[in-house]
């Protein structure tokens, strides 16, 4: 068995992710990879050999949200409000620590908390680390280093994956991407070729014209700040699943003594509020996912909210579009 034997870099050096996992497979090393490239840093959990997890830097909870999110059809358990609490619970531990492994911390707590048994929280693991290494095995060059695995000492291990099988498999699912991505390309440039051959030019100047005419479409609002604007007094946060009613307060509220900041997804908003910390929150009540009142109750619980007397929240149905669309 090997510990620390691996060859290690530090700096930028050609990467063959597949022969690296292979070496660190035989080898049966113990440890974590740690493998950067540019901004991403993907850590490897190994023991003997055997994948423990494996995780990156790239929005680890929202991976993790995702994966629960599909779970939650099997396990009545992962309602969202099971779902939001881990992320209240463990992504801003995360935020502050990136170095640490919150993520798998958050599994831990699920399983202990029995919202997922043992054998469910071995197949959540099996199915983040495949998109995790699928990622991963894209590198063509990188820094990388072999440390020691202390920090997942104190946590249960749910699996030991054999990682030439991990490999093997997301490898295949790679290349069958990549193989649909170039067909998809092929056909969409033949597309536009033979489109440039027959439009003659004053359709082509309709068509641009048709473009710019056509109304801006609100697609997603979340984190939108007005622009052009100066410091205002007074941060409101408006939550709400319908853009048409996100724009409609925000034009309400055009006035120099607010800040308006519009949020669509009541899951994200959590996160959002807990760092802009506003004075006024408006919610919907209705909203899939996470109703106006579970968001409302999850806020007053968290530390950030208890004593801050200054924050109002003001739940509201939002059924006063009407309303303030007259105005």
């Amino acid at each position: 068995m090997s510990t620390v034997t691996l060859n290690q870099y530090k700096s930028t050096q050609a990467v063959n992710p597949l022969s690296l996992l292979a070496q660190l497979s035989s080898r049966q090393t113990d440890g974590c990879l740690k493998l950067s490239n540019d901004s991403v840093v993907w850590s490897i959990y190994l023991e003997q050999g055997k994948l423990i997890y494996a995780s990156n830097s790239v929005e680890p909870f929202a991976r993790l949200d995702s994966h629960l999110r599909r779970l939650s059809r099997e396990i009545p358990a992962l309602v969202s409000q099971v779902r939001v609490q881990v992320r209240l619970l463990f992504e801003s531990e995360w935020k502050n620590n990136p170095s640490q492994i919150t993520d798998y911390q958050a599994i831990s707590w699920l399983v202990e908390q029995q919202y997922l048994s043992f054998t469910q929280a071995a197949a959540l693991i099996e199915a983040l680390a495949e998109e995790v290494m699928e990622s991963l095995l894209e590198i063509k060059e990188g820094t990388y280093y072999l440390v020691n695995q202390d920090q997942l000492e104190e946590f249960t291990k749910f699996c030991r994956l054999d990682l030439r099988t991990i490999v093997e498999h997301c490898y295949e699912n790679l290349r069958h991407k990549q193989s649909i991505q170039a067909k998809n390309e092929t056909a969409t440039a033949t597309s536009k070729t033979s489109v440039a051959k027959t439009q003659s030019p004053p359709q082509q100047q309709a068509q641009l014209k048709t473009n710019d005419t056509e109304p801006n479409k609100v697609i997603n609002i979340e984190g939108y700040h007005k622009k052009n604007s100066p410091t205002k007094a007074y941060k409101i946060v408006c939550i709400d699943d319908s853009p048409t009613v996100l724009n409609s307060i925000n034009l309400f509220l055009d006035d120099q003594g607010f800040s308006v900041v519009m949020i669509n997804d009541p899951v994200k908003a959590l996160m959002q509020i807990v760092r802009i910390k506003p004075d006024l929150i408006l919610l919907d009540v209705g909203m899939p996912e996470l109703d106006g009142y579970e968001l409302c109750s999850l806020l007053r619980k968290h530390r950030l909210f208890k004593t801050r007397v200054k924050c109002k929240m003001l739940v509201i149905q939002l059924i006063c579009f009407t309303w303030i669309s007259r105005r």
